[in-house]
């Protein structure tokens, strides 16, 4: 499956998110990660979010598709995804 994911968390957990998210997912731009994976990649990638975030203070937003979107960017593309070797 194919996901993107959003977020918005306190400052205190934003480099740990982002650091636990580069290891699973493709960086887009700032709080947005998408990527190829597994059904068991994606229960481990929501299971370390849970741990990281505060349920309460948090938000992340996680869209699950069948195949990878087609891509419009408009200005400058933070992170080509035609970077990925």
């Amino acid at each position: 499956m194919y996901i993107v994911i959003v977020y918005d968390v306190s400052v205190e957990r934003v480099n740990k998110v982002k650091k636990f998210l580069r290891q699973h997912l493709h960086w887009v731009q700032n709080s947005v990660f998408e990527g190829e994976i597994t059904r068991a990649e994606f229960e481990r990638i929501k299971a370390g979010l849970k741990d990281l975030i505060e349920e309460d203070e948090d938000s992340v937003v996680i869209y699950r598709l069948r195949s990878m979107p087609q891509r419009d960017v408009m200005g400058v593309e933070k992170n080509p995804l035609e970077d990925i070797i």
